[in-house]
């Protein structure tokens, strides 16, 4: 989801939680991003980070990167323990304010956001010892620092004591036509957007399971915002939860 985002729709001041889950005797501070494909969880995310001086942790490009290296090693036609034997090589490393996978020494940025990563990697996020593997390195990740997740099943499954629950939707349209923004660098047809709304909503089906909003989590429908009213809004909630960050 490009900066820019389509403008629109009112805005209003944001509403804390309505039970707010402080964790008393801990100094860090985890925020837990939510929702469906293409809502804009992890540019959202990265910029909160960024604004807050906390670490993105991004569970989908370690989906993504276990996905990546799959397809390198074994082609179309994996199944679960040659997926998890090449996500075993896979580390996560501090970047800036992000944590970003690397496999064999380099950083995989490029490799995970190829076409057939993006088709594949639904497959296997829904394998039981990958999102296991993918967990406990979002967890490990956030010992003892400040930090923005992103993904599906954070507030419910990973974090459900995170300290602020955020959980995005948008529109299929609209996610469709910012997704191909990003990815064509144009302005699509309504067309293309037709086509790829088609491809987000089948997405959309087999993610349900694990897509779920926690009770506790604060609802931001992004379709009508623009990305920097998006951050704003969390960037918010965080400092009512706990001044002076």
């Amino acid at each position: 989801q490009a900066r820019d985002a389509r403008d629109g729709g009112p805005m209003t001041a944001p509403t804390p939680p309505s039970s707010p889950r402080v964790r008393s005797g801990r100094s860090s501070f985890v925020v837990a991003i939510d929702g469906p494909a293409a809502s804009g969880k992890s540019s959202t995310a990265q910029w909160v980070a960024e604004r807050l001086g906390f670490r993105h942790v991004d569970s989908g490009a370690l989906y993504r990167a276990a996905t990546a290296v799959a397809l390198e090693r074994s082609g179309e036609s994996f199944d679960e323990p040659a997926v998890l034997a090449g996500a075993q090589q896979i580390s996560l490393q501090p970047v800036q304010h992000s944590f970003v996978p690397v496999w064999r020494g380099a950083e995989m940025e490029a490799m995970i956001r190829a076409p057939e990563v993006t088709r594949q990697v639904s497959r296997v996020a829904q394998m039981q010892g990958v999102r296991a593997w993918v967990n406990a390195h979002v967890r490990l990740a956030a010992e003892g620092q400040h930090v923005v997740v992103d993904g599906r099943d954070i507030g419910t499954v990973v974090f459900p004591a995170a300290d602020l629950k955020v959980f995005l939707v948008a529109d299929p349209w609209e996610r469709a036509r910012r997704r191909l923004i990003q990815r064509l660098e144009r302005s699509p047809s309504d067309s293309e957007i037709a086509e790829e709304t088609e491809r987000l909503v089948q997405r959309d089906a087999r993610d349900a399971t694990q897509t779920v909003q926690a009770k506790d989590a604060v609802l931001i429908d992004t379709t009508y915002l623009t990305q920097e009213e998006q951050v704003e809004r969390i960037v918010s909630l965080v400092r009512v939860l706990r001044p002076g960050l």
